[in-house]
C-alpha cells in the first residue's frame, strides 16, 4: 500500500484522489452492509487508472478504480467503459473481480469511479515476489495458466456477452496505429524519431486480421491476482480493452515476458525471470495449441507492443511530471529513458 497520511487527531487521512466524506456517502447509498467509517489506501502498482483499497470498520474490503489526477486523454480512462467490460466478463469463464457499482457523477469525487469486491491473493509484480511465492515447481503451471487464460479471453463471443458495441471489429491494427500515434502527439514531452519510423514501418505491412475478439490491451502476469495455490483468481486493469486482433495481446505479453539469459529488453525485473517459468517459445506454443491461431507474424505484434508501450509510458511520464499522480517522486526521469529504450527495441524488432 502507499499514499497513506495521518491527520493531527491520529486518524488516517484519505489519499489524493479520494474525497472520503463524499465517497462514504455514495457507499451508504449504493453498497449494502457497510460498517462506517471507511479507510482508504492507494494500492501500489499501475501507472494509469488509480486503484484504492477500501476497508470498513468490520474489515470488509473493496477495490475502487478512478482515473489519474489531472488531465485525462481519450477513452483509456473511461470508467463506465471499464465497468461495462468487467461486468460482462463476470458472466463468463474469464476470472474477474465481481463488480459492486459505478458512479459517473463527477460532483462526488471529481471524477467517475467504480467499485469491485476486493480479491485477495498474491500478485507477481516482479522477481522479488516470485522468489517468495510460488515455489519453483509451481511456476511452470502458473505460466501455462497465463497462456490458457488469454485463450479464454479470446474465446469469449463479444456479441453474446453484450460487448459487441465495445469497438469496431475490423482494421484493429490500423486503428491502433492511428490512435497511439495521435496519443503520442498529444502527450510527448520531446521528439523521438524511432516512434515515427516504427509507425511508418508497421503501417506499411499490417498482417491480415482474423475474426475479432475481446482484446485486453495490457495483458501480463502482474495484471493477475492469483490464489494461494497458483490458480488465476482475477485478471485486472481492463482500461485498454476493446475489440480487434487477439494477436496484439500475445505480442504485448511477449514484451512483458523476456527470456532468461537472452539479450532482450526486460522491464524491470519481471517475475518470469525466476527459474521454472516457461520461456517465450513455450508460452506461444501453448497459446497456439489451445487457440488454433497462427503466430507466424508474431514479431510484428511484438514490435507493435514495444511501440505502444513506449507511447503509454510517455503519457505516464508526462502525467507524473505534471503532478497527475500526486507528489513527483525521485527517479521519475527513469521513465523518460525507458520510453527511449522501448522505442529503440520496437524499431529493432520491426526490422526482423
Amino acid at each position: 500500500m502507499a499514499d497513506e497520511a495521518t491527520e493531527q487527531d491520529g486518524t488516517v487521512a484519505a489519499p489524493d484522489g479520494i474525497d472520503a466524506k463524499a465517497v462514504e456517502a455514495w457507499f451508504g447509498e449504493n453498497v449494502a452492509g457497510v460498517d462506517f467509517p471507511l479507510r482508504f489506501e492507494r494500492i501500489a502498482g499501475g501507472h494509469s487508472n488509480l486503484t484504492y483499497g477500501v476497508t470498513d470498520a468490520a474489515g470488509q474490503k473493496w477495490a475502487l478504480r478512478r482515473p489519474p489526477l489531472g488531465k485525462r486523454l481519450g477513452s483509456a480512462h473511461d470508467m463506465g467503459r471499464e465497468f461495462k467490460v468487467v461486468s460482462a466478463l463476470g458472466k463468463t469463464e474469464v476470472p474477474v473481480a465481481p463488480v459492486v457499482g459505478l458512479c459517473e457523477d463527477e460532483s462526488v469525487n471529481e471524477a467517475p469511479f467504480y467499485v469491485m469486491e476486493f480479491v485477495e491473493g498474491p500478485i507477481l509484480r516482479g522477481l522479488a515476489e516470485a522468489e517468495v511465492f510460488p515455489g519453483e515447481g509451481d511456476r511452470r503451471a502458473i505460466g501455462e495458466r497465463v497462456a490458457d487464460t488469454l485463450v479464454e479471453i479470446h474465446a469469449v463471443d463479444p456479441d453474446a456477452v453484450g460487448l459487441g458495441d465495445l469497438g469496431r471489429k475490423e482494421d484493429y491494427v490500423a486503428r491502433q496505429l492511428r490512435r497511439w500515434q495521435g496519443q503520442w502527439e498529444k502527450s510527448k514531452t520531446r521528439e523521438l524519431e524511432p516512434i515515427d519510423r516504427v509507425h511508418e514501418a508497421l503501417a506499411a505491412r499490417i498482417p491480415e486480421q482474423g475474426p475479432a475478439t475481446i482484446v485486453h490491451g495490457d495483458y501480463r502476469l502482474d495484471n493477475m491476482i492469483l490464489t494461494d495455490s497458483g490458480e488465476v483468481a482475477a485478471v485486472v486493469d481492463w482500461e485498454l480493452c476493446t475489440l480487434g486482433d487477439p494477436l496484439a495481446d500475445v505480442g504485448l505479453l511477449m514484451v512483458y515476458w523476456p527470456d532468461r539469459g537472452e539479450d532482450t529488453l526486460a522491464l524491470g525485473m519481471p517475475a518470469n525471470l525466476a527459474p521454472g517459468f516457461p520461456t517465450r517459445e513455450e508460452i506461444t506454443a501453448r497459446y497456439t495449441e489451445r487457440s488454433g491461431r497462427d503466430l507466424s507474424e508474431l514479431d510484428f505484434y511484438v514490435a507493435l507492443g514495444y511501440w505502444k508501450l513506449a507511447i503509454i509510458l510517455e503519457g505516464v511520464y508526462a502525467r507524473y511530471t505534471a503532478g497527475g499522480y500526486g507528489k513527483v517522486n525521485e527517479g521519475v526521469e527513469a521513465f523518460a529513458r525507458l520510453v527511449e529504450r522501448l522505442a529503440e527495441e520496437a524499431e529493432r524488432v520491426s526490422s526482423i
